[in-house]
């Protein structure tokens, strides 16, 4: 697609989508996400339950198919706040649930790949188990980092879904991480990212009802978009945090994203946890600016470093092991001055640090992830 410069000030009728939203329940303030729920520190499911890592040798990685309602309703019997998904639209506008910029199956033994955003619903649909009986999907592949062409074999399978279907059948009590999901390597069309937005919105103001959502979205143009097309949810700028580099400069920096945020009006960054763990003094200039920040990585499967963030005024984390890192969270992540249960033993589960240790704490992590 052809380069062409987004100004959103340029964009018509931005306002022209339908409000019919609830204002979003999580209120916003200068310390964050303060949310209507137990705790302030947000625990989100990565694609549901947690991705699928088909060459990992753990079998949380490949317990439950990622993006799928299954996994999403498996991640909602914990306790978290939010489930993180990808959504892309179909040729026939319909807004689907599916992390890769390309689907595979395989047939005669020669491999087939096909664009999301060139299927039709129908086209899309027919990969993987098919939810009418009796009938039989095409055989889904996946491409690993490395180039290799694998089975998309899981424990417990299920079938492609739409954002429609996910508003239908997740449980309502759980909220929606929505990422706008874009190709990296293609520069888009105004017209195109807004025909595309609002495909997305229609659904969400439609069946949204109260249910919490977030917007994200790696694009910045789509990101800056989308907080102009309604005004009901919040926004919020995906980045590796300076862990890659793009073609793109807005993508490559804490820094960059905070400037594109705070002139796009957005509510927060979500950055790759290596980007905030080597530079973990941009955690206080990002929260002084009134933005919220989140997580996302490897690394927050690793309760310790969870509840690091936690320290650090991080409002939250995106997680693959649900099960796990919620029970750490639930212990380590309290109120000094919750009030115990009759009966129940006060128990000091979480480590103490004094802030000379924290400080010293915040100088390390930097070197021991290079």
């Amino acid at each position: 697609m052809a380069l062409k410069a987004v100004h959103v000030s340029d964009v018509p009728n931005l306002d022209q989508v339908p409000h019919k939203a609830p204002l979003y329940a999580t209120r916003f303030s200068s310390q964050g996400i303060e949310i209507g729920r137990t705790s302030k520190f947000l625990v989100i499911g990565h694609r549901g339950n947690g991705m699928n890592l088909l060459q990992s040798a753990d079998r949380r990685m490949k317990a439950v198919k990622e993006n799928s309602i299954l996994s999403f309703n498996a991640a909602a019997n914990y306790p978290i706040d939010f489930i993180e998904f990808d959504v892309q639209v179909t040729k026939d506008d319909c807004p689907v649930i599916f992390h890769d910029d390309f689907i595979l199956t395989q047939h005669n033994g020669t491999v087939y790949e096909r664009r999301i955003t060139e299927l039709s619903l129908a086209e899309f649909l027919s990969y993987g188990p098919q939810r009418e009986e009796g009938l039989a999907g095409k055989p889904l592949m996946r491409k690993t980092k490395d180039g290799k062409i694998v089975s998309w074999t899981v424990e417990t399978d299920d079938s492609a879904c739409t954002l429609k279907e996910a508003f239908e059948k997740v449980n309502p009590s759980i909220g929606f991480n929505i990422e706008l999901k874009f190709d990296d390597h293609i520069v888009y069309q105004q017209d195109y990212l807004i025909h595309v937005l609002k495909a997305v919105l229609h659904v969400v103001l439609e069946y949204a009802k109260g249910r919490p959502i977030i917007f994200s979205s790696f694009q910045p143009d789509a990101a800056l978009l989308v907080k102009n097309l309604q005004t009901s949810y919040p926004v919020f700028f995906l980045t590796n945090g300076g862990t890659e580099i793009y073609y793109d400069v807005r993508r490559n920096s804490l820094e960059e994203a905070t400037k594109l945020c705070l002139e796009g009006g957005l509510e927060g960054i979500v950055s790759e946890v290596k980007g905030i763990f080597r530079n973990p003094g941009l955690v206080n200039k990002i929260k002084e600016s009134k933005l919220s920040l989140l997580t996302y990585g490897k690394l927050n499967n690793v309760p310790e470093a969870v509840y690091m963030q936690h320290l650090m005024g991080i409002d939250g984390v995106i997680v693959d092991f649900v099960e796990q890192v919620t029970e750490a969270v639930c212990k380590l992540v309290k109120k000094p001055d919750e009030i115990l249960l009759e009966g129940e033993e006060k128990v000091q589960n979480r480590p103490q640090f004094s802030q000379r240790e924290l400080s010293f704490l915040l100088k390390l992590i930097p070197e021991l992830i290079q």
